[in-house]
């Protein structure tokens, strides 16, 4: 060991510790050792990859793809198919999941062992702010650290709910087997995919939400098209509900809600629990080295530090965004602040995208129409429906509408959500206009091939142009 706090020469073990070989961590490493820093990477999971890897984004997006083509075969007919009786086998629909994660968790492994930096299995935990305890013993020291630990399941609201071993985004992701009936607890991005998931493998589905609305951060405009596409696909939808109780019956399982005034009881053989995910920080030691939390989550500046001005943080842990591209940057962000701290980076979150991936697809960039109206911000509004647009019609993908908001002045482009076939990859239209802080008009005359589904974005653009120049002919000069 080279020498830790107390070491005279003020030397140590690493210029660059990280803890976490997830997205956000694997992210700061590699810029770390790019730019010329001794870095370690530690990593105390059973598994190397991280949550987007193993039991995220890819694991999940697998299961819901093979969901759709399954979908879109059963409905063949709709454009003249005679596909004939539609079947499955699960354990290939699962072992293709199993064996893409195998391709992506064994190429991370790969990057993390290539010898940029050293790669140590353990888990980690502060003892003072320049040193962690290792699990076999070893202790590390660094000039820096990047916490990059993720999030875990978050816990049960309801201490009933314990004792009946409820599916998890984590054991979902083993199953043998399908159970024949659901009840779905929460109305996020992983409920309502799960959901979807399970329903078009023919599990009956009860989703249970406790806000108004299924995803609850969404405007209510895109939380109901959801919601009308489930229940019409034969998924039982209950929000505004406060949960009671749950309880075994059997081999059954039960739940008590409050819905509406009265309780309602609804039993299946499985309960999936969907209401969401904590930050990672238990056992770190994280108030040994200083580093402040706040409702479980590390705390950060625009610059990735925390409290610890050495110590800097990544990823779901910071518990603001929990999206992958956002751990990327984030990752990436506090290992250039280390490396160059006369010339920092600060994190822009103008730009923040969020994509759910049901059918139809829900995503949105930037200011949302509520977002926009809590802040007293003011803006235009355009929207345009999927069942009025040639591509869309040709693909029998009706549900659903595209908007705009743009500054009522300038027209410059303040947010836009897609709720539609292809969402997804539609809304990176409205992220590249964004980024180069284009307005309504130049994104309507902006050429579109037709037909296609991008070309739904011109209509609410014209409309906007439209009324700023309207606006502007009708105000005296």
């Amino acid at each position: 060991m080279l020498g830790g706090m107390n070491d005279p020469r003020g030397q140590f073990d690493f210029d660059v510790v990280i803890i976490g070989a997830g997205s956000g961590g694997y992210a700061a490493a590699r810029t770390a050792a790019g730019e010329g820093l001794k870095t370690a990477v530690i990593e105390g999971g059973e598994e190397v990859g991280g949550l987007c890897i193993l039991r995220g984004c890819m694991p999940t997006k697998a299961l819901l793809y093979a969901a759709e083509v399954m979908h879109l075969t059963r409905h063949a007919a709709t454009w003249g198919v005679q596909a004939g009786p539609v079947s499955f086998d699960f354990k290939a629909v699962m072992a293709r999941k199993d064996s893409l994660i195998q391709d992506f968790a064994s190429y991370r492994v790969q990057q993390l062992n290539q010898g940029r930096f050293e790669f140590i299995r353990a888990t980690a935990t502060f003892v003072d702010p320049h040193t962690v305890e290792l699990s076999g013993g070893r202790r590390v020291t660094g000039r820096h650290f990047v916490v990059a630990t993720g999030s875990r399941v978050a816990p049960s609201p309801l201490p009933q709910l314990e004792a009946l071993e409820c599916l998890t985004s984590d054991t979902a992701l083993r199953l043998e087997r399908l159970p024949r009936s659901l009840i779905v607890l929460g109305g996020g991005a992983v409920a309502l995919e799960f959901a979807q998931f399970f329903s078009r493998f023919g599990v009956e589905v009860t989703l249970v939400q406790r806000s108004a609305q299924v995803l609850r951060g969404f405007d209510p405009d895109a939380a109901r098209v959801i919601e009308d596409v489930f229940r019409r696909e034969g998924i039982r939808v209950h929000t505004g509900t406060r949960l009671l109780d749950a309880r075994r019956r059997g081999n059954r399982k039960e739940i008590t809600f409050e819905h509406e005034g009265r309780t309602v009881r609804v039993e299946a053989e499985e309960v999936f629990f969907g209401l969401g995910r904590v930050p990672n920080v238990a056992g770190l030691g994280l108030e040994r080295a200083g580093v402040a939390l706040e409702r479980g989550r590390i705390v950060t500046n625009a610059r990735m530090q925390t409290s610890a001005p050495h110590i800097y943080a990544a990823g779901d842990c910071t518990g603001l965004h929990e999206i992958v591209h956002i751990a990327i940057q984030q990752g990436e962000t506090a290992a250039h602040n280390i490396a160059h701290p006369q010339k920092p980076r600060e994190m822009d979150y103008r730009l923040l995208i969020e994509v759910v991936f049901t059918e139809p697809q829900i995503a949105c960039v930037g200011l949302t129409e509520r977002q926009a109206s809590a802040t007293g911000r003011a803006f235009l509004k355009a929207s345009y429906p999927f069942n009025d647009h040639g591509k869309s019609l040709i693909m029998e993908a009706k549900d659903g509408f595209v908007k705009l908001l743009a500054d009522p002045v300038s027209g410059e482009i303040l947010g836009g959500c897609c709720v539609g076939p292809q969402g997804g990859e539609l809304i990176h239209e409205i992220v590249a206009a964004m980024h180069k802080r284009m307005t309504a008009a130049e994104l309507a005359t902006l050429p579109h091939y037709h037909p296609t589904l991008a070309e739904i974005w011109t209509y609410p653009a014209e409309e906007i142009a439209g009324q700023i120049a309207a606006t502007a002919w009708a105000t005296p000069s």
